[in-house]
């Protein structure tokens, strides 16, 4: 591994953290990123990662987009960690700087690995399933909430021809958190979607940290109700249920598995103030990735003669949200629930 080169492609809160981890381990790493400001900030003193029990400033190599084509040389293995909507350009941006053997990795929410793959070619795509808890909100500065025993990642092959090397991207994401190897990547990345249609963008269109809002009654009845769309909509495509987050086989069966899932984020891998990437988009003046996490469980259903109420509403808000029509606050949580109704799912309280 230390014959490697390797990129870090979206240098954000999860990428800066990861970046910052593998480059401690003394590996050959180079972040890009879009921020300017984020770049600048950490070319100056590197990246700061504030962890729960320590702070560590750590100096990384790291370039703008725009400098990509000043690139001379091509990397074994890229760790791609933007937005799942930026990934197609993005894929198709480091093309060239992939080596002929090398690996592009979506270590990212949604359904990439498909995408990555129609840019890159299936015998240098992995897929990836991340669970990392970080916030930034200033240059150069990550809070990271989940430290290495509580960070996970699963990584898989979509073709024989690249599964000989997943383990050499688990052997790499060790120097992050605990890695898996699945065997069925994409089922692995539906049941991460599941956890996100729960929690991503319905607990950041109230406004609140995950915490806060599930001990909502009704807004957890209203996350569980997401989640199950989301499950529905992968057993549906004959994917089956898979165990992530550590979890084993046994923990996990279609009548639990979503409240499960739900239990072992909050209790494992989120802090009190933990805000879900999507509400810190919003913060931040930019669009999330809603389409492709609960808006992909709607578009699912459909294609399948199916509707999904909760997260059509969900997509619905998150929309209204992004057109500047409302604010991510409490007080959507009523409407957002009626409009849910009105799709045709009535929740209750647990």
């Amino acid at each position: 591994m230390l014959n490697k080169r390797i990129a870090v492609l979206g240098a954000g809160a999860n990428g800066a953290s990861i970046g910052a981890d593998l480059t401690r381990a003394g590996l050959d790493v180079t972040l890009i990123e879009q921020w300017p400001a984020h770049v600048e900030a950490m070319r100056a003193n590197g990246v700061r990662i504030i962890l729960p029990d320590e702070v560590q400033q750590v100096p990384v190599r790291v370039i703008h987009l725009c400098e990509v084509a000043t690139l001379n040389e091509q990397f074994n293995i890229v760790l791609m960690l933007m937005k799942a909507y930026d990934s197609r350009w993005a894929a198709r941006l480091i093309e060239p700087y992939l080596k002929p053997d090398g690996l592009l990795v979506g270590v990212q929410n949604g359904m990439t690995v498909d995408t990555i793959a129609d840019v890159v070619g299936p015998g240098r795509t992995l897929g990836c399933v991340i669970e990392l808890s970080s916030m930034m909100f200033e240059p150069g500065v990550v809070e990271r909430h989940s430290g290495y025993d509580r960070s996970w990642f699963a990584v898989g092959a979509l073709s024989e021809a690249t599964k000989g090397r997943v383990k050499e991207i688990a052997e790499l994401l060790s120097f992050v958190g605990t890695v898996e190897i699945s065997e069925n990547i994409r089922a692995a990345k539906w049941m991460k979607l599941v956890s996100n249609a729960c929690t991503l963008v319905p607990t950041g269109i109230i406004g609140l940290p995950l915490v806060e809002a599930n001990a909502i009654p009704e807004m957890r009845a209203f996350m569980l109700a997401s989640g199950q769309e989301a499950l529905s909509a992968t057993l549906a495509l004959g994917n089956p249920i898979l165990p992530i987050f550590g979890l084993t086989a046994e923990a996990v069966n279609s009548e639990t598995v979503v409240e499960t899932l739900l239990h072992t984020l909050m209790e494992g891998f989120v802090l009190p103030n933990t805000k879900t990437t999507v509400l810190q988009d919003w913060i931040k003046g930019r669009r999330s990735e809603v389409d492709d996490l609960n808006g992909l469980v709607s578009a699912t259903h459909r294609a399948l003669g199916g509707w999904a109420p909760a997260n059509e509403a969900v997509v619905e808000f998150a929309h209204r949200i992004e057109r500047r029509e409302l604010d991510p606050q409490i007080s959507n949580l009523t409407p957002l629930l009626e409009t849910a109704a009105e799709f045709g799912h009535v929740v209750s309280a647990p």
